[in-house]
């Protein structure tokens, strides 16, 4: 479920990536997790993935909580998406149109530019630290982000500026993706005419994306010839793309906005099922459970196989302190979706969170799915140390505090718990190797300069 802030976070980074004059002014990204819409994005874009020739599963996507219209690619393949982006697009095929052209920016290797802006030490201290901030992304919003400062003369606009030639080899590298996926560009052309009036607007004021991707007259032309002359501009995406995409931007609308703002967006009159979503979430936020729990079962009945409806059950009631109420929700949820590790994770939380010895090894299975599916998740080793904590378990303990603290870059920490694991396992085995591993990626700097 989407968690940002103090009670809606499973992961929050606050990444103080580059300041232009002191750390006080570094500009900060906010990512936010949330497995129905990772996964809804994932299958929109899958297929133009594969018409560049990516390997899907390769390529990151990353929600960025900020209300402005954005999107960058970075570090690789990387993909970062503004919410404002999801919550001010009109249907998915203009989401899907600007995710081609950011896929055209990887394929087309604009991001080799970097390297010639700066020198290559503080460009890969500023991707580490975005990358690295997505993985220390890890503690609840309860219990604080990891905030991380580059005092670099350096800033992310500038750096994530693309030139117009880019820009219309981005353009139509998306065209020719969508075309090969069988997929009409009307997104893309829709996109820009959203973004029309950002040049009478003053810079200041400007949606980050016009000022990283300048918007040419040209641009425009060239994608509305593509669109007149394109086989699929009249295609239309599966009626579910509809659904799913009302599905997210309430979803997002209703956490990101204060009741009173969702109400009247959201209508009580409206039954829609969008409608009843974000206004479950919106009352469910204000701790207004007579009514929220109400428009969850009921949505619930109407798609009880859906394993986000009973996942935002599962977290309304134990943000509530229901754990009890909590557990069935989630062991639901992880039953229709067992390969989220985010539904995984909630489910382990709410395990250890019963404070019943019978539920540890049910928990540890679940983290340790979790972490094999995202190592670089701190709050999945946290609470694997956790559970294997009270178990007992305190080599294997070690292990996931020592990931944890690598993470997290407290290195004297992990070389401290992966120093335990290596004496108290078997030389060779698997653990062992596991700690010799982190014992290598720990060591002290300082000691290897003196070398």
């Amino acid at each position: 479920m989407v968690r940002i802030s103090e009670k809606i976070a499973i992961f929050l980074v606050v990444a103080c990536l580059v300041a232009t004059a002191s750390p006080a002014q570094a500009q900060k990204i906010s990512l936010i997790r949330d497995s129905e819409i990772e996964n809804t994005i994932r299958l929109w874009v899958t297929p133009v993935f594969r018409a560049a020739e990516l390997e899907p599963s390769a390529v990151k996507i990353y929600l960025v909580q900020d209300g402005t219209i954005n999107a960058f690619v970075t570090g690789g393949q990387n993909i970062f998406i503004n919410t404002g982006l999801l919550t001010r697009a009109t249907n998915a095929g203009q989401v899907i149109g600007v995710i081609a052209h950011e896929t055209g920016h990887i394929a087309g290797g604009h991001l080799a530019r970097l390297h010639d802006a700066v020198d290559n030490a503080t460009v890969s201290t500023i991707l580490s630290l975005l990358l690295g901030g997505a993985a220390i992304g890890a503690g609840r919003g309860d219990i604080g982000g990891a905030i991380i400062s580059a005092g670099q003369n350096i800033s992310l606009r500038s750096l994530l500026h693309y030139t117009r030639t880019q820009e219309g080899s981005a353009d139509a590298a998306a065209m020719a993706f969508l075309d090969k996926a069988g997929m009409s560009s009307k997104g893309l052309i829709e996109f820009f005419k959203i973004l029309g009036d950002q040049d009478f607007v003053s810079p200041e004021q400007q949606d980050p994306y016009v000022q990283t991707h300048p918007l040419s007259r040209d641009r425009v032309i060239n994608v509305e010839q593509h669109v007149a002359q394109s086989p699929n501009s009249d295609k239309p995406l599966p009626p579910e793309y509809e659904i799913m995409f009302r599905r997210i931007k309430a979803k997002l609308y209703g956490f990101l906005n204060p009741y009173n703002r969702v109400i009247r967006v959201y209508k009580e009159t409206d039954n829609s099922l969008d409608s009843r979503y974000a206004r479950a979430i919106a009352s469910y936020r204000k701790a207004d459970l007579a009514i929220a729990r109400p428009l969850v079962d009921g949505l619930i009945a109407e798609l009880p196989d859906d394993p986000y409806f009973w996942e935002l059950k599962g977290q309304m009631l134990f943000e509530n302190g229901d754990v009890k109420g909590a557990l069935p929700a989630y062991e639901k949820a992880a039953s229709l979706l067992p390969s989220s590790e985010l539904i995984r994770t909630d489910l382990a939380r709410t395990q250890l969170a019963t404070n019943d010895p019978a539920m540890l090894d049910a928990a540890i299975e679940n983290l340790k799915f979790a972490v094999s599916r995202e190592k670089s998740a701190p709050f999945f080793w946290n609470q694997l140390a956790i559970a294997y904590g009270r178990k007992g378990d305190k080599g294997h303990g070690s292990l996931a505090m020592a990931e944890e603290a690598l993470l997290k870059g407290r290195k004297s920490e992990a070389r401290y718990h992966a120093g335990y694991a290596v004496r108290v396992f078997p030389t060779g085995s698997r653990e062992w190797l596991q700690a010799q591993d982190i014992l290598i990626a720990a060591k002290d700097s300082s000691q290897e300069k003196k070398r």
